[in-house]
């Protein structure tokens, strides 16, 4: 329970509590509107939250092994040890580029036509075969794997979890059990939409990491241009910020990060390595 592993994080929370009843006790009509009870739920709520924000990096690679252990039963990973191969050689290269280089990174392809890619918390990245097929060079696919570790350096995911057990009231005073955390990092992943903020978050990040690891950024707007232009857009952009506005902030970004990097254009050596 994380309530027992970060026990020693109490102190601001509580503070919070007490303040909160000073100010009730110093207004009548309101303590009378807010009892005890809900002051310590809410009280509570605020401890659990910060305690699932400020998870060390082992724990969060532990509670991502589990979530990805989930998610693997609800796709279907690609059995294909070689092309497996090649997506972690991108992955591993753009993860110690990245802004979060100390955990470590698992880089899976997940066997669907369908163009997307996810992540989740703890280093593990998922690339739809239907990406690969679709990006012109290494690296196009690159950029894709750039951004999913920018919401990883971002921590998005943890945020997100956050905001939707205190909107769901998940968080009890027990604490948030293993499945729970498990059970809403599988929705994070694979049902609920990262906020705009956390979209342009991980497109500056991984557009930076393309820049470090070598790759030619120019990429990450062509695959992007391509995306847009396609006679059928992948439904994953419907949840994601309008294309042509991250088109534009894409550039801006490399304006002021630029790099001399040039790797990943070859489109022949890119199919060879498919095949």
């Amino acid at each position: 329970m994380i309530t027992k592993t970060l026990r020693r994080r109490w102190f601001y929370p509580i503070l919070s509590i007490v303040m909160a009843a000073g100010i009730c006790l110093g207004q009548p009509m309101l303590a009378q509107a807010i009892s005890w009870t809900d002051l310590l739920r809410g009280g509570i709520q605020i401890i659990q939250a910060n305690q699932l924000s400020r998870l060390s990096d082992s724990q969060e690679e532990d509670f991502g092994r589990q979530i990805n252990a989930q998610v693997t039963r609800e796709v279907k990973i690609l059995n294909d040890p070689r092309l497996t191969a090649y997506v972690n050689e991108i992955g591993q290269k753009l993860a110690t580029n990245s802004d979060r280089p100390n955990i470590r990174y698992t880089f899976q392809v997940v066997d669907q036509k369908s163009i997307n890619a996810f992540a989740t918390m703890g280093g593990f990245v998922y690339v739809h075969r239907g990406l690969l097929d679709a990006a012109d060079n290494e690296a196009q696919v690159a950029s894709v794997i750039g951004h999913e570790i920018g919401h990883i350096a971002g921590k998005h995911a943890l945020r997100q979890m956050r905001q939707t057990a205190v909107q769901r009231g998940l968080l009890a005073a027990g604490g948030l059990d293993r499945s729970t955390i498990a059970n809403l990092g599988v929705q994070v992943a694979l049902r609920l939409p990262n906020s705009r903020r956390d979209e342009y978050d991980a497109d500056e990040r991984g557009v930076r990491a393309l820049g470090r690891a070598g790759y030619a950024q120019s990429e990450a707007v062509a695959f992007m241009r391509k995306l847009l232009n396609s006679a059928s857009p992948p439904t994953f952009l419907a949840n994601h910020p309008a294309t042509s506005d991250r088109i534009t902030n894409m550039q801006r970004i490399i304006r002021q990060n630029p790099s001399s990097g040039t790797a990943g254009l070859d489109s022949s050596s890119y199919r060879a390595r498919l095949r």
